[in-house]
Protein backbone atom coordinates (compact mmCIF):
# COMPACT_ATOMS: atom_id res chain seq x y z
CA UNK A 1 0.00 0.00 0.00
CA UNK A 2 1.13 3.55 -0.77
CA UNK A 3 0.24 6.55 1.41
CA UNK A 4 0.28 9.69 -0.74
CA UNK A 5 0.32 12.98 1.15
CA UNK A 6 -0.78 15.89 -1.03
CA UNK A 7 -2.32 19.31 -0.66
CA UNK A 8 -1.56 23.00 -0.36
CA UNK A 9 0.10 25.37 2.07
CA UNK A 10 -0.92 28.57 3.80
CA UNK A 11 1.64 30.38 1.65
CA UNK A 12 -0.72 29.77 -1.26
CA UNK A 13 -4.07 29.77 0.55
CA UNK A 14 -4.11 33.27 1.99
CA UNK A 15 -5.59 36.57 0.96
CA UNK A 16 -3.38 38.96 -1.04
CA UNK A 17 -0.29 36.77 -0.88
CA UNK A 18 1.32 38.31 -3.91
CA UNK A 19 2.10 34.77 -5.12
CA UNK A 20 1.25 34.04 -8.75
CA UNK A 21 1.78 30.42 -9.76
CA UNK A 22 -0.35 28.00 -11.79
CA UNK A 23 -3.64 27.67 -9.95
CA UNK A 24 -3.20 30.77 -7.79
CA UNK A 25 -3.21 34.48 -8.43
CA UNK A 26 -2.42 36.70 -5.46
CA UNK A 27 -4.13 34.32 -3.04
CA UNK A 28 -7.14 33.70 -5.27
CA UNK A 29 -7.67 30.21 -6.61
CA UNK A 30 -7.97 29.84 -10.36
CA UNK A 31 -8.50 26.07 -10.15
CA UNK A 32 -9.50 23.49 -7.57
CA UNK A 33 -7.05 20.92 -8.93
CA UNK A 34 -3.96 19.88 -7.04
CA UNK A 35 -0.65 21.28 -8.31
CA UNK A 36 0.55 19.62 -11.51
CA UNK A 37 3.60 17.99 -9.92
CA UNK A 38 1.39 16.32 -7.30
CA UNK A 39 -1.00 15.04 -9.97
CA UNK A 40 1.98 13.61 -11.87
CA UNK A 41 3.19 11.92 -8.68
CA UNK A 42 -0.24 10.36 -8.16
CA UNK A 43 -0.27 9.03 -11.72
CA UNK A 44 3.10 7.40 -11.08
CA UNK A 45 1.78 5.91 -7.84
CA UNK A 46 -1.22 4.46 -9.64
CA UNK A 47 1.06 2.96 -12.29
CA UNK A 48 2.70 0.78 -9.63
CA UNK A 49 -0.56 -1.12 -9.23
CA UNK A 50 -0.42 -0.84 -5.45
CA UNK A 51 -3.44 0.36 -3.44
CA UNK A 52 -3.26 4.07 -2.64
CA UNK A 53 -4.44 5.89 0.47
CA UNK A 54 -4.50 9.65 -0.01
CA UNK A 55 -3.97 12.12 2.85
CA UNK A 56 -4.97 15.68 1.93
CA UNK A 57 -3.60 18.69 3.80
CA UNK A 58 -5.30 21.91 2.78
CA UNK A 59 -7.32 24.78 4.15
CA UNK A 60 -9.98 25.00 1.46
CA UNK A 61 -11.80 22.60 -0.88
CA UNK A 62 -9.77 20.85 -3.58
CA UNK A 63 -10.90 18.67 -6.46
CA UNK A 64 -10.77 15.11 -5.13
CA UNK A 65 -12.45 13.52 -8.16
CA UNK A 66 -9.27 11.67 -9.22
CA UNK A 67 -8.70 10.40 -5.69
CA UNK A 68 -12.32 9.28 -5.35
CA UNK A 69 -11.97 7.12 -8.47
CA UNK A 70 -8.40 5.86 -8.02
CA UNK A 71 -7.66 5.44 -4.32
CA UNK A 72 -8.87 3.06 -1.65
CA UNK A 73 -9.37 5.76 0.97
CA UNK A 74 -9.10 9.52 1.46
CA UNK A 75 -8.26 11.20 4.76
CA UNK A 76 -8.92 14.94 4.86
CA UNK A 77 -6.37 16.17 7.41
CA UNK A 78 -6.65 19.95 6.78
CA UNK A 79 -3.67 21.71 8.46
CA UNK A 80 -3.28 19.29 11.35
CA UNK A 81 -0.44 20.80 13.40
CA UNK A 82 2.57 19.15 15.02
CA UNK A 83 0.80 15.94 16.07
CA UNK A 84 -1.04 15.64 12.77
CA UNK A 85 1.12 12.76 11.62
CA UNK A 86 0.26 10.74 14.72
CA UNK A 87 -3.45 11.57 14.39
CA UNK A 88 -3.47 10.50 10.74
CA UNK A 89 -1.58 7.29 11.53
CA UNK A 90 -4.04 6.42 14.28
CA UNK A 91 -6.95 6.77 11.85
CA UNK A 92 -5.28 4.90 8.99
CA UNK A 93 -4.31 1.99 11.23
CA UNK A 94 -7.75 1.79 12.84
CA UNK A 95 -6.66 2.80 16.32
CA UNK A 96 -8.96 5.82 16.10
CA UNK A 97 -12.44 5.53 14.60
CA UNK A 98 -12.99 8.71 12.53
CA UNK A 99 -16.16 10.74 12.95
CA UNK A 100 -15.41 14.10 11.34
CA UNK A 101 -17.75 15.76 8.83
CA UNK A 102 -16.90 18.14 6.00
CA UNK A 103 -17.72 21.77 6.91
CA UNK A 104 -17.46 22.74 3.23
CA UNK A 105 -18.62 21.44 -0.13
CA UNK A 106 -15.88 19.85 -2.23
CA UNK A 107 -16.63 20.84 -5.82
CA UNK A 108 -15.12 19.41 -8.99
CA UNK A 109 -14.26 22.71 -10.66
CA UNK A 110 -14.46 26.47 -10.29
CA UNK A 111 -16.69 26.27 -13.37
CA UNK A 112 -19.35 24.76 -11.08
CA UNK A 113 -19.54 28.04 -9.17
CA UNK A 114 -20.80 31.50 -10.17
CA UNK A 115 -18.24 34.31 -10.49
CA UNK A 116 -17.25 35.66 -7.09
CA UNK A 117 -17.82 39.19 -8.31
CA UNK A 118 -21.52 38.33 -8.17
CA UNK A 119 -22.71 38.37 -4.55
CA UNK A 120 -26.02 36.62 -5.21
CA UNK A 121 -26.44 33.34 -3.33
CA UNK A 122 -27.75 31.33 -6.28
CA UNK A 123 -25.46 28.36 -6.86
CA UNK A 124 -23.36 29.04 -3.76
CA UNK A 125 -22.69 26.79 -0.76
CA UNK A 126 -24.49 23.53 -0.11
CA UNK A 127 -27.71 25.46 0.58
CA UNK A 128 -28.13 26.74 -2.98
CA UNK A 129 -25.85 24.49 -5.06
CA UNK A 130 -27.84 22.29 -7.44
CA UNK A 131 -24.95 20.44 -9.10
CA UNK A 132 -23.25 17.23 -8.02
CA UNK A 133 -20.22 17.81 -5.79
CA UNK A 134 -17.35 15.37 -5.44
CA UNK A 135 -18.08 15.29 -1.69
CA UNK A 136 -21.01 17.15 -0.12
CA UNK A 137 -21.04 19.37 2.93
CA UNK A 138 -21.58 17.15 5.99
CA UNK A 139 -19.97 14.04 4.46
CA UNK A 140 -17.88 11.72 6.61
CA UNK A 141 -17.30 8.02 7.17
CA UNK A 142 -16.73 5.68 10.11
CA UNK A 143 -15.31 2.21 10.65
CA UNK A 144 -18.70 1.22 12.04
CA UNK A 145 -22.27 1.69 10.79
CA UNK A 146 -25.29 3.52 12.19
CA UNK A 147 -29.02 3.12 11.67
CA UNK A 148 -31.83 5.58 12.34
CA UNK A 149 -35.34 4.94 13.63
CA UNK A 150 -38.42 6.79 12.34
CA UNK A 151 -38.72 10.50 13.10
CA UNK A 152 -41.29 11.92 15.48
CA UNK A 153 -42.18 15.52 14.59
CA UNK A 154 -44.39 17.40 17.03
CA UNK A 155 -45.26 21.11 17.34
CA UNK A 156 -44.01 22.46 20.64
CA UNK A 157 -46.96 24.84 21.03
CA UNK A 158 -49.76 25.56 18.61
CA UNK A 159 -48.88 25.10 14.96
CA UNK A 160 -45.55 24.02 13.51
CA UNK A 161 -44.69 27.63 12.62
CA UNK A 162 -44.27 28.24 16.38
CA UNK A 163 -41.58 25.59 16.77
CA UNK A 164 -41.01 21.84 16.52
CA UNK A 165 -39.54 18.99 18.50
CA UNK A 166 -37.92 16.30 16.33
CA UNK A 167 -36.91 12.98 17.87
CA UNK A 168 -35.29 9.86 16.46
CA UNK A 169 -33.26 6.89 17.66
CA UNK A 170 -29.74 6.03 16.53
CA UNK A 171 -28.24 2.55 16.74
CA UNK A 172 -24.66 1.45 16.21
CA UNK A 173 -25.25 -1.51 13.90
CA UNK A 174 -21.54 -2.25 13.41
CA UNK A 175 -19.05 -4.24 15.42
CA UNK A 176 -16.92 -1.52 17.03
CA UNK A 177 -17.51 1.61 19.11
CA UNK A 178 -17.92 4.86 17.21
CA UNK A 179 -19.32 8.36 17.21
CA UNK A 180 -22.09 9.46 14.87
CA UNK A 181 -22.78 13.09 14.00
CA UNK A 182 -26.55 13.26 13.57
CA UNK A 183 -27.40 16.19 11.31
CA UNK A 184 -30.83 17.77 10.93
CA UNK A 185 -31.64 19.33 7.55
CA UNK A 186 -34.71 21.20 6.34
CA UNK A 187 -36.10 21.37 2.82
CA UNK A 188 -38.36 24.39 2.37
CA UNK A 189 -41.53 25.14 0.39
CA UNK A 190 -40.97 26.72 -3.00
CA UNK A 191 -40.28 30.37 -2.25
CA UNK A 192 -38.00 32.76 -4.15
CA UNK A 193 -34.79 33.17 -2.16
CA UNK A 194 -35.34 30.15 0.09
CA UNK A 195 -32.42 27.70 0.29
CA UNK A 196 -32.62 24.29 -1.35
CA UNK A 197 -31.68 22.69 1.97
CA UNK A 198 -30.27 23.99 5.25
CA UNK A 199 -28.58 22.44 8.27
CA UNK A 200 -30.54 23.36 11.39
CA UNK A 201 -28.84 21.27 14.07
CA UNK A 202 -26.39 18.48 14.82
CA UNK A 203 -25.45 16.24 17.73
CA UNK A 204 -22.46 13.95 18.27
CA UNK A 205 -23.40 10.62 19.83
CA UNK A 206 -20.94 7.95 21.05
CA UNK A 207 -22.32 4.42 20.86
CA UNK A 208 -21.00 0.94 21.60
CA UNK A 209 -21.81 -1.89 19.15
CA UNK A 210 -25.53 -2.61 19.35
CA UNK A 211 -26.22 0.39 21.58
CA UNK A 212 -29.10 2.77 20.78
CA UNK A 213 -29.87 6.27 21.96
CA UNK A 214 -32.62 8.78 21.34
CA UNK A 215 -31.74 12.27 20.14
CA UNK A 216 -34.03 15.29 20.20
CA UNK A 217 -33.82 18.56 18.30
CA UNK A 218 -35.89 21.59 19.28
CA UNK A 219 -36.44 23.96 16.36
CA UNK A 220 -37.47 27.55 16.96
CA UNK A 221 -39.47 29.67 14.49
CA UNK A 222 -36.18 31.21 13.39
CA UNK A 223 -34.79 27.73 12.66
CA UNK A 224 -37.80 27.13 10.40
CA UNK A 225 -37.66 30.54 8.74
CA UNK A 226 -36.23 31.73 5.46
CA UNK A 227 -35.64 35.16 3.95
CA UNK A 228 -37.83 36.42 1.12
CA UNK A 229 -36.47 38.44 -1.79
CA UNK A 230 -37.61 41.66 -0.09
CA UNK A 231 -35.36 40.87 2.89
CA UNK A 232 -38.08 39.93 5.36
CA UNK A 233 -37.65 36.79 7.45
CA UNK A 234 -40.58 34.54 8.33
CA UNK A 235 -41.77 30.95 8.33
CA UNK A 236 -43.14 30.47 4.83
CA UNK A 237 -46.45 28.62 4.52
CA UNK A 238 -46.44 25.17 2.99
CA UNK A 239 -44.96 21.70 3.26
CA UNK A 240 -41.49 21.12 4.74
CA UNK A 241 -39.29 18.05 4.81
CA UNK A 242 -37.06 17.36 7.81
CA UNK A 243 -34.24 14.80 7.66
CA UNK A 244 -32.03 13.54 10.47
CA UNK A 245 -29.07 11.41 9.41
CA UNK A 246 -25.35 11.05 8.96
CA UNK A 247 -25.23 13.54 6.09
CA UNK A 248 -27.33 15.54 3.69
CA UNK A 249 -30.55 13.97 2.38
CA UNK A 250 -30.17 12.42 -1.04
CA UNK A 251 -26.45 11.68 -0.66
CA UNK A 252 -26.72 8.06 0.45
CA UNK A 253 -26.07 8.80 4.11
CA UNK A 254 -28.20 6.82 6.58
CA UNK A 255 -31.14 8.75 7.98
CA UNK A 256 -34.87 9.22 8.24
CA UNK A 257 -37.22 11.82 6.76
CA UNK A 258 -40.62 13.21 7.73
CA UNK A 259 -42.81 16.05 6.50
CA UNK A 260 -44.85 18.73 8.23
CA UNK A 261 -46.93 21.72 7.21
CA UNK A 262 -46.62 25.23 8.59
CA UNK A 263 -48.73 28.37 8.31
CA UNK A 264 -47.27 31.78 7.53
CA UNK A 265 -45.67 33.30 10.61
CA UNK A 266 -45.36 36.97 11.45
CA UNK A 267 -42.23 38.70 10.22
CA UNK A 268 -39.30 37.73 12.45
CA UNK A 269 -36.44 40.00 13.55
CA UNK A 270 -33.47 40.01 11.20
Amino acid sequence: MLVAVVGLTSDLEAEETGVTVPGFSGGDKTTLDLPADQLAMLDQARATGKPIVLVAMNGSPINLAWAKENTGAILEAWYPGEVGGLAAANILTGRTNPSGRLPLTFYRSVADLPPFGDYAMEGRTYRYFTGTPVYPFGHGLSYTRFGYGPLTVAPTRGGAENGLRVTTRITNTGDRPGEEVAQLYLNFPGRPGAPRVALRGFQRVALRPGESRSVTFDLSPRDLSSVAVDGTRSVAPGSYRVTVGGGQPGTGAPGQTATFTARQSPVLPK
